[in-house]
């Protein structure tokens, strides 16, 4: 579209920026609610783009302006009026219909008379109206026009979001001017005449414009008037301007002219489907890769994002000054982590976008979703901590629950979506009524907005199957509900709790499949936890087809058909006295004996979920993060989890494509650096080594042994090895008088 309108301005020399306005919104079929071509608004954004130099326009041929000759002239009698509201009688308020007829003249004169702000310009939409009375004639003059686009004590009063803001923000008008001739003294009159114009105004906005206000709005300079009238009118005062304009802040005055304001306002504006993040060329750097479609509409705030990003992968166990190095950069973060825009949500939306893609190239994917507790008794004045675990050991922080995608082989995918919340310290003893709450005021509809994340990526992703996998502590009959509503949407795969009691045909489900027939084994590589090592076992395993019955909690709720799957390790090969035993329900159908196989590795690959919390917490050091407030930091663990998502994506990829050549990672400086300082011989191989060499090497100089019994380096030591590759990298191009390199941290 930009080539577009530079080839119509080049061609036509005589084009005018108005003409061109009105083509370009032919082009883009750009309407108001009314139908009206957004003519002003085009002719803006051109203005804009001329500006920033993306586009040469031809110079402004002139002012447009209004004003007539004589329209400064009264041509009617002021009328001198002393007397009560009853003696004055009737007050009519009548809307100007057009800037040409008699009244719109005489409004225009009355305010460059008598207000102390002249007539003014009117932006955006606007409305006019004049103050008569049958006996005195025009008494006043009122004007409205478009909200104004930002106003923090205004913003924070209403409590809209900025997708809210910039969507309904056309449901506000701004009181521009109110005059009441200084020659009529009539208590009362000034809030009389607002009373009657906010009666008619919404209906008069919507039939010119198609779109009802909610809200009006005006300013009040305190240095003259103490705003009584509005007062008297029933406007609120909900603050002061920043003054910017003349350096004098006014008093904000809003008046609701609905009483579903609020919702109308605060509502945003359907996301788009998810769906992959496109790029016109190859993204610059794995930050613009991940965060590309980050809905933020300051340019600035994009760059300091993929900056930070970069700095935190660079140095992901430092500091927020470590990782930044530079004063400017770090206050630089801390601004933004404070930034009310700058949310985990927003950030992760983003990363989930670019997330899609690699999905997509995937038959099956695993979603596990999980909770974890950051504790931050370390620095306990931050504000909007709650209270962790029990009441003795006074420990504050926050609560995670996320959701991951995993191929089936292992490879972590991305973060789907991520709850953070601080619990009340008010709200104790919620565990024991909260059989009497529903799921909606229990934490456990975190399960339930998890799950509808995954529908919305399998909406997206029609061609792969997404697996929604759960713990114990999923065992929840809302969660089965919720997935049995969409055939066409994920399936769900929850480890049952035994607590839970639930019964087949009055025998306890435990029972009930124990005493069925094993209908094979399975063979399971067990992954280290605590003391114990690593293992490869056998689990006998038993399915069913079976109806979940509800709990007593929701009588009258359906049977949701479901298939059960038991596992026990063979007691030759228990370690300690506790053998795997996990009960798996799943919604996904279960017919042979390779499904009953596939459900149980499917639930084997959950563990990765905890191994990246421990990613989180032991290579980002999430935990020692010292931010003034909880939002700064769930907004700094927005970027920390795509941080460690991006390392552990690189492990993983390391040991399920080995043979791929390292190129794919690493650049030619960057693996030949590497091949020096592994090596420690200064002229590198012709050849780059594949992607599984190059990690053991990475893991090496992170501090890995590389014997062959102490298996693949994990995360953390392949963090400490990159971290060493930036410096081998910027002293390889020195020696080799190459250009100035990249940073590492900034690579692609």
């Amino acid at each position: 579209m930009i080539s577009r309108i530079q080839t119509t301005v080049n061609g036509d020399a005589l084009l005018s920026r108005r003409k061109l306005s009105r083509q370009v919104c032919e082009w883009l079929d750009w309407r108001s609610p009314n139908g009206r071509l957004q003519e002003m608004s085009c002719r803006k954004a051109l203005a804009e783009l001329n500006r920033r130099k993306v586009l040469v326009l031809p110079d402004r041929s002139g002012a447009y302006g209004f004003e007539r000759a004589g329209e400064g002239r009264l041509d009617i009698e002021i009328p001198e009026v002393s007397c009560s509201l009853t003696e004055l009688g009737e007050v009519n308020v009548s809307p100007i219909t057009s800037r040409y007829c008699r009244d719109s003249k005489i409004a225009r004169a009355l305010l460059k008379r008598y207000h102390y702000l002249g007539s003014g310009s009117l932006r955006g939409a606007q409305m006019r109206y004049v103050v008569t009375s049958a006996r005195w004639g025009h008494l006043g003059v009122l004007t409205f026009s478009s909200g104004t686009w930002a106003l923090g004590d205004r913003d924070k009063y209403i409590g809209w979001c900025e997708n809210a803001r910039r969507a309904n923000l056309q449901q506000v008008v701004c009181n521009d001017r109110f005059l009441i001739l200084p020659t009529v003294h009539v208590q009362n009159l000034a809030s009389h005449v607002l009373a009657l114009t906010l009666l008619r105004l919404p209906e008069d906005w919507q039939q010119r414009y198609a779109v009802r206000p909610v809200l009006a709005e005006t300013f009040v300079d305190p240095s003259r008037f103490e705003g009584t009238c509005y007062k008297a009118a029933n406007w609120n005062k909900v603050g002061q301007t920043a003054g910017r304009r003349d350096g004098v802040a006014k008093t904000i005055f809003l008046h609701e002219l609905s009483s579903h304001w609020r919702e109308c306002l605060c509502a945003e504006p359907a996301r788009p489907p998810l769906g992959r993040a496109s790029y016109p060329e190859l993204p610059p750097t794995w930050a613009h890769e991940e965060f590309g479609r980050v809905r933020f509409y300051d340019g600035r705030l994009k760059q300091r994002l993929y900056t930070i990003a970069q700095d935190f992968y660079g140095c992901p166990q430092g500091s927020i000054p470590e990782a930044c190095g530079a004063k400017s950069r770090t206050m630089g973060a801390y601004r933004f982590f404070q930034n009310t825009k700058v949310t985990m949500d927003v950030l992760l939306t983003a990363h989930a976008e670019a997330t899609i893609e690699r999905i997509s190239q995937h038959p099956i994917v695993l979603a596990p979703q999980d909770t974890t507790t950051l504790i931050y008794t370390t620095h306990p004045m931050t504000e909007g901590l709650g209270p962790i675990g029990s009441k003795t050991d006074r420990a504050i922080g926050l609560l995670l629950h996320d959701t991951m995608a995993f191929s089936e082989e292992g490879t972590p995918l991305g973060v789907l979506d991520a709850q953070c919340w601080a619990r009340d310290p008010k709200d104790r003893g919620k565990r024991e009524r909260r059989k009497n709450l529903p799921i909606e005021q229990k934490e456990s509809r975190k399960w339930l907005r998890s799950f509808r994340k995954v529908a919305e990526v399998q909406k997206a992703c029609p061609n792969t199957k997404l697996i929604s996998i759960g713990d114990r502590e999923s065992d929840i009959y809302e969660l089965f509900l919720e997935a049995r509503r969409d055939p066409a949407g994920p399936g769900l795969l929850v480890r049952m709790n035994r607590s839970a009691r639930r019964k087949v045909g009055g025998i306890p489900l435990w029972d009930f499949m124990a005493g069925r027939q094993v209908d094979g084994t399975l063979s399971l590589h067990v992954l280290r936890s605590g003391e114990c090592k690593a293992r490869d076992t056998t689990l006998d395993v038993r399915f069913a087809q079976l109806e979940l019955k509800p709990p007593k909690r929701l009588k009258g709720s359906e049977s949701i058909p479901a298939c059960a799957v038991y596992v026990r390790e063979q007691s030759q090969h228990v370690i300690g006295n506790d053998p795997i035993e996990w009960m798996l329900m799943t919604t996904v159908e279960t017919a042979t004996f390779q499904h009953a196989q596939q459900r149980v590795q499917w639930y084997a690959k959950r563990w990765g979920i905890e191994v990246y919390h421990r990613t989180l917490k032991s290579g980002c050091r999430i935990q020692d993060r010292q931010l003034g407030s909880a939002h700064g930091l769930s907004a700094c663990l927005g970027v920390d989890m795509v941080v460690a998502w991006r390392v552990y994506h690189l492990a993983m990829l390391g040991r399920e494509t080995p043979d791929l050549p390292c190129t794919v990672f690493f650049t030619d400086d960057e693996w030949k650096a590497l091949c020096c300082y592994a090596t420690k011989n200064k002229v590198p191989p012709q050849e780059p080594p594949t992607l599984g060499q190059a990690m053991r090497m990475v893991g090496i100089i992170g501090g890995h042994l590389g014997r062959n019994s102490d298996g693949h380096p994990g995360t953390e030591v392949l963090w400490r090895g990159l971290q060493r590759l930036d410096t081998a990298v910027e002293m390889y191009v020195i020696f080799t008088s190459g250009p100035a390199p990249p940073s590492f941290k900034s690579r692609p």
